[in-house]
């Protein structure tokens, strides 16, 4: 029977190891974000006799941290029960010596997350857990199901009672085993093969690690648009959305799952299937996670992120020069594409804003007004670099264009010259329904407008976005499949939605990834 342990009840949210009810569901929080765009989880898994896989856990979760702050939990299980403790909150407050001690097995799964659609409660909070079977299973989820509805539908599944597409995929595990037999057979594969089951019946962006008693499994959706690798210990072996997440751990990198690929570990090692029919196989990795998501000491196609980042600044400067005394990025992550447009342009780079790292990512703004203050707890100037010059600044997208517009006025109230903005990627110009927070077309700046328009409503000199083409060059993975939905309208999926209304944000899927 299994045992879960949650880190908070439904009330308090502090986490303390006495606490420890039963998983809840919470109330719904509408929040408006300081920042322009969100992923939406990051997931890892490790089977490792003899290893202390929750503190493993808990140092590959520190890794995918930039992927989801708003929760994190792990699930892990000494080959009899499964131990599930999960909170709000960062990491680090999620998780302590005390509340960890009793996570004591040889695998485990862990997740951190972003809600995507508004909605930031402890029920959403991953992990989920069903129990069939001896002693059930566990599952993590990175990405967006598009066909949440026609799968609730099918399945019976009542409106209201189910809060994530998540929640769906497990429901439908849940009673794939129940169907089965859960356990009757002796082989311990319930769990594998109600996924051969379930997952062809699957539409949008999905990695997920999941785990029994016995088995760790990760899995990546035929289009492979949200990252997952393999990494190898010395007695063991590693799951995780990005590559630092192995190296934290001592993991090395073996590969890539491929689109389409189920991995199933267990004792006698690691073993591939692939549920998906071949036709449903096309690579289509988020162009974004090269230009914005992964951290840059990632490794996507094969390819170094912080080095594709400063080949795009490099484009930038090829494509679009402009006669300045410093290049400066927007930070963090306009950092290497700063230096690339530097170091090809030949004007010097310098720092011109500073970002307070305390102020997160979770920023309740209510009001216009709120969110431009919201930006200037995050951003400061330093006046000593910044008056008397004429500036390149250079950042990685725009998507509602708060942050832009608020700091380029503060550049220009810092004594700045002239403030010439160059993006290290298209306008995004259509919404994701393929695991960001970008649901609504309406909330975003490019959608309507013109280059000139942007630069207008911005109030920056110059404006330039850096070509499609010259992007994907810039991965050095141009011929390996990216998806460009957001920046041409081109959805590899299709949507169950008109993409000219207005009310995007009335699509149906629930809310994605927990």
């Amino acid at each position: 029977m299994a045992r879960r342990v949650a880190g908070r009840s439904s009330i308090d949210l502090s986490p303390t190891a006495s606490q420890r009810p039963l998983p809840g569901y919470g109330v719904a929080v509408c929040e408006d974000e300081v920042v322009d765009a969100r992923e939406a989880c990051g997931v890892f898994g490790v089977y490792a006799p003899d290893q202390p896989v929750a503190h493993l856990t808990y140092a590959g979760l520190h890794a995918l941290q930039h992927r989801g702050q708003e929760s994190a939990g792990m699930a892990v299980s000494d080959g009899e029960d499964i131990y599930v403790l999960k909170d709000m909150g960062l990491v680090t407050n999620v998780f302590n010596e005390r509340n960890m001690a009793p996570l004591e097995g040889h695998l485990a799964i862990g997740h951190t997350r972003y809600s995507t659609s508004g909605s930031s409660t402890w029920g959403n909070a991953q992990p989920i857990y069903r129990e069939p079977g001896d002693a059930g299973f566990a599952l993590g989820h990175n990405g967006n199901l598009v066909n949440t509805a026609e799968l609730m539908s099918d399945a019976g599944v009542l409106a209201g009672t189910i809060t994530s597409d998540s929640d769906v995929v497990a429901e439908l595990l849940q009673n794939a085993i129940r169907a089965g037999g859960e356990g009757e057979r002796s082989d311990g594969r319930d769990l594998e093969r109600a996924l051969m089951e379930v997952l062809p019946q699957l539409k949008g962006a999905f990695s997920f690690v999941l785990m029994d008693d016995a088995h760790v499994i990760g899995v990546r959706d035929p289009n492979g648009f949200r990252p997952l690798c393999l990494g190898r210990l010395d007695a063991g072996w590693v799951l995780a959305s990005e590559t630092p997440a192995l190296d934290i751990v001592g993991a090395r990198f073996v590969r890539e799952l491929e689109p389409g690929e189920m991995v199933v570990i267990d004792a006698t090692g690691t073993r591939s299937l692939h549920p998906f029919a071949t036709e449903r196989v096309e690579p289509k990795l988020c162009l974004f996670e090269f230009v914005y998501f992964a951290r840059p000491d990632s490794r996507l196609y094969n390819q170094t992120v912080h080095s594709a980042r400063q080949r795009m600044g490099e484009e930038l400067a090829d494509q679009t020069p402009v006669k300045a005394d410093m290049v400066m990025p927007v930070p963090e992550s306009g950092i290497p594409a700063a230096e690339g447009y530097a170091r090809r342009s030949g004007i010097p780079f310098g720092h011109g804003l500073v970002k307070n790292r305390y102020i997160g990512r979770t920023f309740i703004a209510p009001s216009q007004e709120m969110r431009n203050l919201g930006v200037r707890m995050k951003l400061n100037p330093i006046r000593e670099n910044i008056a008397g010059k004429r500036l390149v600044v250079v950042d990685d997208s725009i998507v509602r264009g708060t942050t832009q517009r608020a700091m380029v006025r503060m550049l220009r109230e810092a004594g700045a010259i002239e403030v010439h903005l160059r993006i290290s990627s298209p306008p995004y110009k259509w919404p994701c329904f393929y695991g960001m927070d970008t649901g609504s077309r309406t909330e975003l700046l490019a959608a309507d407008l013109t280059v000139d328009e942007v630069r207008d409503y911005l109030g920056c000199d110059t404006l330039a976005y850096l070509e499609l083409d010259r992007l994907l060059r810039a991965t050095g993975a141009a011929g390996a499949g990216f998806c460009t939905a957001c920046m041409t309208g081109d959805y590899p999926i299709d949507v169950p939605v008109k993409l000219g209304s207005p009310d995007l944000e009335e699509i149906d899927l629930v809310h994605p990834c927990g």
